[in-house]
């Protein structure tokens, strides 16, 4: 019975530990993608409310005390580190706010809450006038129609390995843009500068295997997400040398390619377009492509000599500047293999040794069980032959004068 039961035991250890390993598997893989989707469509929905703000704005007195307002009132909670303590504090939602008039010239702008004084507005029909040095925007919206909004791409300072191992972060904007007209047409425009920290919160404090939110997540861990444009470039991610940006005079900084892999790494700028990627791995573009023809999925892929796991799920957010099916970009979380996998092996192996400790602790009672009975037995026996032979007088069992009575009779 012992060596039954323990077997038995043994075997359904085994069966679970089987069973949990594929489990984990499947349900992880299925719970990240459906993340991704509902992530994906979170910041779709952020960005429709950002177009909805521009409209708004175009409804509003064209003064600076309006403006200042308006931005002070649009605000959203971000979590921060201050004075080594993580903190959650309500920043604005936009960096800048400005009118400009038909010629290109700003009249009213307000900068980190702050209005700019009149000597310091800029002629933005010349985009090395623009903050960024090389923005488009007044142009792109001298040719829209009333209440179409220009968005442009998430746009900002690069930052390299060396600034973000000291501690420094990506800071940019998504531009956005609307004409307004009076009677003689178009009179101008109002754009606002949505702060890029709000659109990176979104991915930012994801673990893609884990329920709760994080400060940040740690890429070394290979357990994180990211968000990319429409183009592929990354505009989200962990190490924030990944996400395209500008040189200090506006021009782009390349991203890596098989040509130029080796040399751009070496100087720290590591810029990604996964479109670009394919001779680290053929499956990074084909996410890219996937998302693009909004298309949600999972994939695997390599990437540093890790093998990843990856879901992934378009943000359907269009516009003219995004348009359909890959809007404006899609959302990725990415989960290191390796290490999802010990991380299961290490729960199958204690599922076996919680089988292995009650196979001992079931077959230690049994045989105890068992040597108890014999001992309880034997001690019965014992006092059943005990008992009778009180009751029994000794002799009684006959002898050689058993019949002398009978004799003597006769």
């Amino acid at each position: 019975m012992a060596i039954l039961i323990g077997n038995g035991i043994f075997k359904l250890g085994v069966t679970v530990k089987e069973r949990t390993v594929t489990l984990l598997d499947q349900k992880s893989q299925e719970e990240i993608k459906i993340r991704a989707v509902n992530t994906a469509a979170e910041v779709a929905n952020f960005l429709r409310e950002r177009e909805k703000d521009l409209l708004i704005a175009t409804i509003i007195p064209v003064t600076e005390s309006a403006y200042k307002e308006f931005v002070q009132g649009n605000r959203k909670p971000i979590w921060t580190k201050q004075e080594g303590k993580i903190v959650q504090v309500s920043v604005p939602l936009y960096r800048e706010m400005a009118f400009i008039d038909r010629n290109g010239v700003e009249q009213i702008k307000v900068v980190d809450g702050q209005v700019v004084p009149p000597s310091r507005l800029a002629d933005v029909s010349k985009p090395a006038n623009t903050t960024f040095k090389s923005e488009g925007y007044f142009a792109a919206v001298k040719q829209r129609n009333k209440r179409d909004v220009y968005v442009s791409r998430v746009t900002g300072w690069y930052v390299n390995r060396s600034d973000v191992q000291q501690g420094k972060r990506f800071s940019g904007i998504v531009r956005m843009a609307t004409p307004v007209f009076d009677s003689r047409g178009f009179a101008g425009a109002i754009t606002l500068a949505l702060d890029a920290r709000h659109l990176a919160a979104f991915t930012d404090h994801i673990i893609p295997t884990q329920a709760q939110h994080v400060f940040e997540a740690d890429a070394a861990t290979g357990n994180y997400a990211y968000m990319a444009d429409n183009e592929g470039f990354v505009i989200s991610h962990p190490y924030d040398f990944h996400i395209r940006g500008l040189y200090p005079d506006g021009a782009p900084v390349p991203a890596l390619t098989e040509g130029n892999a080796k040399e751009r790494t070496a100087k720290g700028e590591e810029v990604l377009n996964l479109n670009l990627l394919g001779f680290l791995d053929p499956n990074l573009p084909e996410i890219a492509r996937d998302a693009a023809a909004g298309k949600s999925g999972v994939k695997l892929y390599k990437f540093g000599g890790r093998t990843k796991f990856v879901a992934y799920a378009p943000i359907a957010f269009f516009s003219r500047d995004y348009p359909s099916p890959a809007g404006f970009g899609w959302v990725g979380m990415g989960v290191d293999v390796e290490k999802y996998n010990e991380l299961a092996i290490a729960t199958s192996k204690n599922i076996e040794k919680e089988a292995r400790s009650w196979t001992t602790t079931i077959v230690i009672i049994l045989v105890a069980s068992m040597v108890l009975l014999f001992l309880i037995l034997w001690l019965l026996t014992r006092g059943i032959t005990r008992s009778l032979a009180e009751e029994v007088p000794e002799g009684s069992q006959g002898g050689p004068h058993m019949y002398d009575d009978e004799e003597d009779d006769k």
